[in-house]
């Protein structure tokens, strides 16, 4: 698994949380054109190294602005692969376990935790955004699955609605038949 300019490439994804509108949020992103789980012959299967993944929260889809010091809302959000929960709008998706991001789920690929700038935890300077779980250059979070999904499930209201944008570093990566058959284990919903 080569982290190079040659061989790393960047996948987006993006989802809006309505304000004033509890539940759930996610967004698709499609991988099936860089997954094969299938090894043919002398032909080994091929997966996806997610190495990093970059994230904001905007008012706008274009992400340019910063939200506003009165956002009170709070959220937890993630990467999950294979969740296959589809597009959908705030209070429109359930998931079960292994769909969420927690530290805990071996589907979960990054996940994070938003406090809005008036909310309890950043006033008491816990911070606005909190990483927990991450993939790295050394250790990328292989997937193996057709989909991730960006899962945000926000538990206190935005204030005004928000658009959280996400760019993953990826490569495309072969994979021995034992590690493959590890990974499809470890990647069933």
């Amino acid at each position: 698994m080569a982290y190079d300019i040659k061989s790393v490439f960047f996948l987006d994804v993006q989802a809006t949380i309505a304000a004033t509108t509890a539940g759930m949020t996610s967004a698709q992103l499609d991988l099936s054109a860089y997954i094969d789980p299938i090894a043919r012959g002398r032909t080994k299967g091929t997966g996806l190294a997610i190495y990093k993944c970059h994230y904001d929260t905007s008012p706008s889809v274009t992400g340019g602005e910063a939200l506003a010091v009165a956002e009170a809302g709070v959220y937890r959000a993630g990467i999950v692969a294979g969740a296959g929960l589809g597009t959908t709008a705030t209070g429109a998706a359930t998931a079960d376990r292994a769909q969420q991001p927690s530290a805990s789920n071996p589907l979960a690929v990054f996940g994070w935790d938003f406090y809005g700038p008036t909310s309890i935890a950043a006033k008491n300077s816990v911070g606005m955004n909190m990483t927990y779980l991450e993939p790295s250059k050394e250790v990328p979070y292989i997937v193996v699955r057709d989909n991730v999904c960006l899962v945000i499930e926000q538990q206190v209201n935005m204030t005004a609605a928000a658009t959280v944008s996400m760019r993953l570093e990826c490569a495309q990566v072969t994979l021995d038949q034992a590690t493959l058959n590890q990974l499809l284990r470890t990647q069933t919903v």
